[in-house]
């Protein structure tokens, strides 16, 4: 039973060491510019998450950049364009459609293109290749002749 609850206590220790960030906003509207801009921007560490998502230390000093910044007075835009100067289009979970994006938002659709119409290539062209001819009753009969020969080996 000692072992039992020194378990329990364990799976449910590292729960107590967990932080909650808590900011103060003057206006529910700065809240919400917060709330939006941590989920859109892209954790550096995780790749995978979004600066909301991520516990990484550089996840957290960005919200603490992001909050003081708003709290500065600076528009949602301004922070972005900043994030963007600074960490590059990566730092955004949806980056905008630009030149330097456009293969990333378009590749997919070329490499589906691309497969589908070699595909259609490769059926089109096998419709067309000639039919094999047939053996001759000739042929057959030495064709035959060759198989039993081999069996009598």
């Amino acid at each position: 039973m000692k072992i039992f609850i020194v378990l329990c206590w364990l799976l449910f220790a590292h729960s107590g060491f967990a932080v909650v960030e808590y900011h103060d906003f003057k206006q529910p509207e700065q809240e919400q510019d917060y709330q939006n801009l941590i989920s859109e921007l892209r954790c550096l560490v995780c790749q995978n998450q979004t600066i909301a998502d991520s516990n990484a230390d550089l996840a957290k000093d960005l919200r603490r950049q992001v909050y003081e910044m708003l709290q500065q007075g600076r528009s949602k835009q301004q922070i972005v364009d900043f994030m963007t100067q600074r960490y590059g289009d990566f730092v955004l979970y949806k980056p905008a459609f630009t030149l330097k994006t456009g293969l990333l938002w378009l590749g997919p659709a070329l490499f589906l293109a691309i497969g589908l119409t070699t595909v259609a290539l490769v059926i089109v062209r096998r419709k067309k290749a000639p039919a094999k001819p047939a053996l001759s009753r000739d042929q057959q009969t030495r064709l035959r002749a060759l198989f039993e020969e081999g069996d009598e080996d």
